[in-house]
């Protein structure tokens, strides 16, 4: 079926094994082509930008002539009263989008000022497009996440339901025909059924029951997170994985409407776009803070773009929309280096990292496996078409197994993959306790995480030999790995309202102090995230300090430094973030504190004896040495 036309695609796409990227995600320059930079960002608190404050910057160019796509956003759901508004100034109504405030229109470009000027406009942005975000070993994701300890209990997910909107779900084995309880298209082509793949493979993290690789010859069953949840299919990406902001409102608005008749509780979206505007304008963002605030958890995927340096920073603040969302759960990669031990995990060199842009939001706030994650698929689906070699062969999992494809496997990478992993998660969460709201099961699954993670490594593209450097720091990895087992083990509950657990701002304050906002949270407390360092302003962003700098971002200082964000500090250093303090350290944020054993802020990480404020982590009374050895993405 031939598509209708989408613009350039955005961040997301799943990219199969084999292309430039060591786990099949390839490179890509759009982000620091759209986007503003993150020194920008780093330099200021908040962005300022010309023209009117009602009108996204990237309308701009686009005031003189012709038509464009918008999103104009009301001070309340429109009525035929606000549709008027716009058709009034030689509009046409694109899309209803429900109780969301706001609607898609088609109108002159020539007229969208003087619609900015009226006092019930909110807000006015392009529509605009969008995009999924995703090559042979075993994975070994649902041991390393500890997905075992849910089905122990006889937890499988059953009574709730998983609002998968994505590019569709096909007929396959693995998912029956009691897990699709509703599907319904977004794209216009008339059918829910996925031709992309993206949606599929998706579906089968969450929800695949390993009825095609449970058989006598089978030595490994690759099995969902939680294969009994009722998955309601939205489809909004079309075959080539593309799709439009007012596409994706429309199926979170109606996952809303639909939540008592299929008891919706999670949304998954692995999917979005580069940030254009604070999450406070930005439409997607909106959407996706009404689906919270209705009781529905919304996981999201970070994004791809860890390994873009256009910025020269190193792939830091490349968050992605509406993943930049404090409400949300926003989920990076990891990459189980292909066993079950989650010890030896590194995060992926290309998993999006933090914090956001415009409001500088700490981002992802969990880390799941997303590399190399084997999944469903039905044969001819656009991605099968285009990297075959990605089908998954008989002998991976089945003694004396042939190289011929299953016909029902296949592997891609991207923090789409990790992103489902959280979605069956939260599912098993609210299946033991249906009571949970959605800022609870937050707070529970970032508490819990596992966070004795390999600190740094080296990682290493397979196609090209390039290589990466990867931390374990708090934009890269936010709160930990996630551990399903520790998760439903924990009976600890944040306060139930909206908001209570948004994830936390990076802000500087008075004193130059780089300090952990709340951002409104009552579940994080408000601290120095590090001593007197400073992360943007005055000193070093990033480089080498060679004597009494006061504040390097990364790289390593050679004496006196206030503040060093990561990596080793040399002397009296008052703050390392992450990384091996050496001396006096009184506020390691993450990591190992190694001398006085006097340390009075662990964040989370370990802290070695008498610390009075670990935030997440665990407190023990010996040393444990920071772990920091070489893997190779595979």
């Amino acid at each position: 079926m031939t598509s209708k036309p989408k613009k350039s695609a955005m961040w997301g796409r799943t990219f199969p094994q084999g292309a430039r990227w060591d786990n099949g995600i390839r490179h890509s320059a759009m982000w620091g082509r759209t986007c503003l930079t993150v020194c920008a960002l780093l330099l200021s608190a908040s962005l300022a930008f010309a023209g009117s404050p009602k009108m996204s910057k990237d309308l701009e160019g686009k005031k003189a002539s012709g038509q464009v796509d918008v999103i104009v956003q009301f001070n309340q759901a429109p009525t035929a009263f606000h549709h008027e508004k716009v058709l009034g100034k030689g509009g046409k109504i694109k899309r209803e989008l429900g109780s969301f405030k706001g609607g898609a229109y088609t109108m002159p470009a020539a007229r969208l000022a003087e619609l900015a000027a009226d006092p019930d406009v909110t807000y006015i942005s392009p529509d605009r497009p969008l995009k999924g975000a995703s090559t042979t070993v075993l994975d070994y994701h649902y041991e390393t996440v500890n997905g075992p300890a849910a089905l122990a209990q006889g937890l499988d997910g059953t009574g709730i339901g998983v609002a998968v909107i994505d590019s569709g779900i096909a007929n396959v084995p693995d998912l029956t025909a009691g897990n699709v309880v509703y599907s319904q298209d977004f794209t216009g082509q008339g059918s829910a059924a996925d031709q992309y793949g993206h949606g599929t493979h998706i579906s089968g993290i969450i929800a695949g029951n390993g009825s095609n690789s449970s058989f006598a010859s089978d030595f490994y069953t690759f099995k969902g997170i939680a294969p009994n949840v009722n998955l309601v299919n939205l489809r909004v990406l079309d075959q080539n994985g593309a799709s439009t902001d007012s596409e994706t409102i429309a199926a979170i608005q109606t996952a809303i409407q639909l939540k008592s008749t299929y008891n919706i509780r999670v949304i998954n979206l692995s999917l979005g776009r580069p940030i254009f505007e604070s999450y406070t304008l930005d439409p997607l963002c909106q959407a996706v803070e009404q689906a919270w605030q209705s009781g529905i958890v919304v996981v999201v995927a970070a994004g791809n773009y860890g390994r873009d340096n256009a910025a020269g920073t190193n792939g830091y603040g490349t968050i992605t929309a509406p993943g930049n969302d404090p409400y949300v759960i926003t989920v990076g990669a990891m990459n189980t280096e292909g066993t079950a031990d989650r010890t030896d995990d590194v995060p992926t060199s290309y998993s999006s990292k933090g914090p956001s842009l415009f409001d500088q939001v700490i981002k992802p706030d969990l880390m799941a496996p997303g590399n190399l994650i084997v999944s469903l698929y039905f044969p001819g689906e656009t991605l099968d078409q285009e990297s075959p070699t990605n089908e998954v062969p008989l002998s991976l999992y089945q003694t004396n197994g042939t190289n011929a494809s299953s016909g029902t496997y296949f592997v891609l990478s991207g923090t789409s993959m990790a992103t489902p992993m959280v979605s069956g998660a939260a599912a098993l969460m609210l299946q033991q306790n249906p009571a949970l709201a959605p800022d609870q099961v937050k707070a529970r699954l970032m508490k819990t995480a596992f966070k004795n993670l390999v600190q740094s490594a080296t990682v290493t593209d397979s196609v090209t030999g390039q290589t990466f450097s990867v931390q374990a720091d708090i934009f890269t990895v936010g709160a930990g790995y996630l551990d399903i087992q520790a998760a439903l083990a924990n009976t600890d509950l944040a306060p139930a309202a909206a908001g209570s657990a948004l994830s936390p701002i990076a802000a500087v304050d008075a004193n130059g102090d780089v300090v952990m906002a709340t951002n409104g949270s009552s579940v994080l407390g408000t601290g120095i995230l590090w001593g007197t360092g400073v992360l943007w302003g005055t000193g070093v962003l990033w480089g080498t300090g060679s004597g009494t700098d006061d504040g390097v971002l990364w790289g390593t200082d050679i004496a006196q430094v206030d503040g060093v964000l990561w990596g080793t500090d040399s002397l009296a250093e008052d703050g390392v973030l992450w990384g091996t303090d050496i001396a006096t350290d009184d506020g390691v944020l993450w990591g190992t504190d190694s001398a006085l054993m006097d340390e009075v802020g662990v964040l989370w990480g370990t802290d070695i004896n008498q610390n009075d404020g670990v935030l997440w982590g665990t407190s023990i009374p010996s040393i444990q040495a920071a772990a920091s050895v070489l893997h190779g993405d595979k």
